[in-house]
C-alpha cells in the first residue's frame, strides 16, 4: 500500500473478507471511496487457519489475529488485538479508531484508550458505528446480560456514534449515550442493482424472493407457511444458515427453491428475475436486503420492526405484515399481486427514494463530513 496521507484510521471488527456480511460490505464500500485521503488499517479475527496473518483487501490492510480457531479466536481477541493496536499505533499514529459494532474486535480499541489514559497520555478519538440487528431481548438477557454492559460500557468510552438506523440510535440513548449521534444508513450501488427493463408481473406465476441468513429472526417460517395461502406463486430462499435443514422439511410439497449460498455479484440478477421481495423480519438493525431489493424495482413486504420504517412507509415504498402472522403476510402479496396501480407506485417511490437517499456516494459523503473529518481534526465531543 502506498502511503499517501498521514490521516490514519484502526478499523475494528470480529469478521472481514471472506466473511461478507452487510457490515463487511459497508466497510469496504466506504473504505474504497476514501483512500484517496485517508489511509485504513484493520483488525479482525482470523477464524479460518489458510488465511494469511497479514493481507491488502482493497483499500485496506487487513491483520487477522489469531490461530484459525473461531472460537478460541474470538475470546482472546479483544486482549491479543489490544497488544497489536499498542504497537501499530505507535508506529503507525491513527487519528482515530473506527469500532464496527460492539464486538470482540472493537474491545481492543476500548482497552488500549483506557491503558492510555492510566498512564497519562491522551486517547485516540473513538468512533463506534452500531449495526446489530438483535432483538431488544437478545441484548438484554443474552450471556447473562453481559451483552447489555457491554454496550453500555462501550457507548460511555465513544467520542463519535454512528446507527444505521433511527431505532438504534433510541437503543443507545437508552441504555446511557449523552453524545451527539447519527444515523447514516448503508447504502447501495444502485447502478449495479437497477434493473434497465421492466418486468411484467405474470399473475400464473409469480416469484417471491428473499434473501437472508437462514436464521430465526428473519422470519423464513411465517413465509414458507404463508406460501400455502398463496396459489400460483413460488418462492426462492438466497442465503444459508443454521435451520436450513428444519426450513426445508417445512418447505416440503411447496414451490420454494432453496438456492443456497450466492454471492453479491450475482444477487442483482436473482432480483431481476423475480416479482416481490419478501422478508418478514422479527427484529431488523436496517436491513440493507430490502434496499437492494428497492434499488432493483421490486415492490416490499416487511415487518414493522427495528430500522424498517425508517425507509419503508405503508402503501408509499412497501407494504407492512404484522410479526409471526403467515396470514398477513400473505395478505399483503396478493394486494400487490391484484392492485397493478399500487404495486407500480410503490415500485416507482421506493426507487426514487433510494436513488436519493441511499445511495453509496452520498452516505460516504456524510461520513466523511459528519464524522471522519471531525475525529480526524482532534474534535472530539
Amino acid at each position: 500500500m502506498v502511503l499517501t496521507t498521514s490521516k490514519r484510521i484502526l478499523i475494528f471488527t470480529t469478521s472481514y473478507f471472506p466473511f461478507v456480511g452487510g457490515a463487511e460490505v459497508a466497510v469496504k464500500e466506504i473504505t474504497d471511496r476514501l483512500s484517496g485521503e485517508f489511509e485504513f488499517d484493520l483488525i479482525t479475527a482470523k477464524l479460518r487457519k489458510d488465511l494469511p496473518s497479514v493481507e491488502e483487501v482493497g483499500a485496506v490492510r487487513v491483520y487477522r489475529i489469531g490461530i484459525g480457531v473461531p472460537i478460541l479466536d474470538k475470546l482472546f481477541l479483544p486482549y491479543v488485538a489490544a497488544i497489536k493496536t499498542w504497537k501499530l499505533h505507535k508506529k503507525r499514529n491513527y487519528i482515530a479508531f473506527w469500532g464496527i459494532m460492539v464486538t470482540f474486535s472493537s474491545g481492543a480499541a476500548y482497552i488500549v484508550n483506557i491503558l492510555r489514559g492510566m498512564i497519562g497520555r491522551k486517547k485516540v478519538p473513538m468512533i463506534l458505528t452500531l449495526q446489530e440487528g438483535d432483538s431488544e431481548r437478545y441484548l438484554k438477557f443474552k450471556w447473562g446480560g453481559l451483552i447489555d454492559i457491554s454496550w453500555r460500557m462501550a457507548l460511555w468510552r465513544s467520542d463519535y456514534l454512528t446507527t444505521i438506523s433511527t431505532h438504534l440510535l433510541c437503543r443507545a440513548e437508552r441504555l446511557g449515550y449523552k453524545g451527539h449521534g447519527f444515523v447514516i444508513p448503508n447504502g447501495v450501488d444502485v447502478k449495479k442493482f437497477e434493473n434497465i427493463q421492466h418486468r411484467v408481473l405474470n399473475r400464473s406465476v409469480v416469484t417471491l424472493i428473499t434473501t437472508s441468513r437462514l436464521v430465526e429472526k428473519n422470519g423464513i417460517k411465517d413465509l414458507i407457511n404463508a406460501l400455502k395461502l398463496l396459489p400460483n406463486v413460488k418462492l426462492r430462499i438466497l442465503g444459508v444458515g443454521p435451520l436450513e435443514s428444519e426450513l426445508k422439511l417445512l418447505a416440503t410439497g411447496l414451490p420454494v427453491e432453496f438456492v443456497g449460498f450466492v454471492s453479491r455479484d450475482e444477487i442483482p440478477t436473482y432480483l431481476h428475475y423475480a416479482d416481490i421481495f419478501v422478508r418478514p423480519s422479527l427484529s431488523e438493525g436496517m436491513g440493507i436486503s430490502f434496499i437492494e431489493a428497492m434499488a432493483a424495482g421490486l415492490p416490499v413486504v416487511a415487518t414493522r420492526v427495528g430500522g424498517i420504517p425508517d425507509f419503508l412507509k405503508d402503501g408509499e415504498t412497501g407494504l407492512f405484515c404484522e410479526v409471526k402472522n403467515p396470514e398477513s403476510i400473505a395478505k399483503q402479496v396478493k394486494r400487490l399481486i391484484e392492485d397493478d396501480d399500487l404495486r407500480e407506485m410503490i415500485k416507482k417511490n421506493a426507487l426514487n427514494m433510494v436513488r436519493k437517499k441511499y445511495d453509496w456516494d452520498l452516505i460516504v459523503k456524510r461520513i466523511k463530513e459528519e464524522i471522519f473529518d471531525p475525529a480526524t481534526a482532534g474534535q472530539v465531543r
